[in-house]
């Protein structure tokens, strides 16, 4: 194994795909190491952002392989994604005392950060977990109770709409869903899928389908693919031709009723549910996946303390 220095330890190792199918010689990079990674995303220099959630920050790596800190306390933000003018959107869990759970946006050139996100209906959110967006620019995010509800949070899981104007709409919630995670929308904007991760023994580990309508809401729920009794997807992309590349499943063990009957690695998901290939990593737990390079060819997938990188022949998509 080759390793290389760039701020952290940066190893470069190769791994061969179980399917050739979309891309033979597959090979896999460690593109940076740092703590827990979640919620990749790429702006539009190619700077590649994402958080590491145990830390409280989010981190960027260069396109010449530098690796620094973007924003400390991130108040345990998680999803990211650059919506459709280059603004950086945020899932954060807040502080715990001053700082609410909220999505916020950042603006790229002047650092203010908006809070768009962090009441419905007069309740407070509470950890906001994922989020998307569709053609039109509105925005899609997951929101699920953790272990100490107030009275003063929703006290559901949900899945949420904030339209153009501001206005905020739960699309789905319990008991439709039981704990949404990662959410994204087809390219054509007619399919919403969603990515169900309950630990327990019986509970939904699975991604659904939704049609999407020109008005952002859904209908026609469906099982899209069922990861049971392996663990779950976490969060996924989707390439230009429809394909999902879904974070799923574990390579030891941890203590919940989760198998290894699904390996952890990008599953990647056509439009009809078949998996045409499985891209494994070595490193526990991952997490996230998005597109980016100048082709939007290359796919930065965030594990444990890793950001790991791989080439697809596919187009992707910013999504």
């Amino acid at each position: 194994m080759k390793r290389l220095t760039v701020w952290m330890t940066i190893a470069l190792l190769s791994l061969i795909s179980a399917c050739m199918e979309l891309t033979p010689d597959r090979s896999v990079s460690v593109a940076a190491t740092v703590a827990f990674t979640e919620g990749p995303t790429v702006a539009e220099d190619g700077t590649v952002y994402f958080t590491d959630l145990y830390s409280s920050r989010i981190m960027r790596l260069s396109t010449t392989g530098a690796v620094s800190v973007f924003r400390q306390p991130s108040y345990r933000a998680n999803g990211l994604i650059f919506d459709s003018e280059w603004r950086l959107l945020a899932c954060e869990g807040g502080d715990g005392d001053s700082i609410l759970p909220r999505v916020t946006r950042t603006n790229m050139d002047t650092g203010e950060i908006e809070i768009i996100a962090d009441e419905y209906n007069g309740k407070q959110l509470h950890q906001p977990n994922d989020l998307t967006f569709d053609a039109l620019g509105r925005i899609y995010f997951t929101d699920r109770p953790g272990a100490n509800v107030t009275p003063q949070q929703t006290g559901v899981h949900g899945v949420y709409r904030i339209d153009l104007d501001g206005t905020i709409e739960r699309i789905l919630t319990e008991p439709e869903v039981m704990r949404p995670n990662g959410i994204v929308i087809s390219p054509d904007d007619s399919t919403l899928y969603l990515i169900e991760t309950e630990q327990a023994e019986g509970g939904p580990r699975l991604i659904r389908a939704y049609d999407l309508n020109a008005q952002g809401r859904v209908s026609n729920s469906r099982v899209f693919h069922d990861f049971y009794p392996g663990r779950s997807g976490d969060g996924m992309t989707i390439d230009s031709e429809g394909n999902l590349y879904v974070a799923a499943g574990l390579n030891n063990l941890r203590g919940t009723s989760e198998t290894l009957a699904t390996v952890a690695g990008i599953h990647v998901l056509s439009p009809s549910g078949e998996l045409l290939e499985h891209i494994p990593i070595p490193e526990d737990t991952i997490t996230n996946a998005a597109f980016g390079g100048p082709d939007l060819r290359t796919l930065y997938i965030t594990a444990g303390k890793t950001l790991f990188s791989v080439r697809t022949n596919i187009v992707g998509t910013r999504r």
